[in-house]
């Protein structure tokens, strides 16, 4: 069943462009690591301290195993250490989704 990984980022909102380094290089380490990247998304109008990411999987256990690369990957776990040490994420949640299909 596919799932679909949605991540609501609580970010400091004087520190977005960090975060749109930390999500652009997501953009090429994802999909090498076995995920589909819908999109990362920062605010535009109106609440300045919310962000998006969603990301696509074939099954619960895709996702299990995509996990287990992404923490032996040295780029990701630099993206992760980056995001530690800049602190421009304050607080991160994620739902998991069953999708939808026509």
């Amino acid at each position: 069943m596919p799932i679909t990984c949605f991540i609501r980022y609580e970010l400091d909102p004087f520190q977005r462009e960090a975060f749109r380094e930390y999500a652009q290089a997501w953009g090429h380490i994802i999909p090498r690591l076995g995920g589909r990247l819908l999109g990362y998304w920062l605010p535009h109008e109106g609440t300045n301290y919310e962000a998006w990411g969603l990301v696509g999987f074939d099954s619960l256990a895709a996702y299990e195993d995509y996990r287990a690369r992404l923490k032996a990957d040295p780029e990701a776990r630099a993206n992760f250490e980056f995001a530690q040490k800049q602190r421009f994420i304050l607080r991160e949640e994620r739902t998991f989704c069953e999708d939808v299909q026509p």
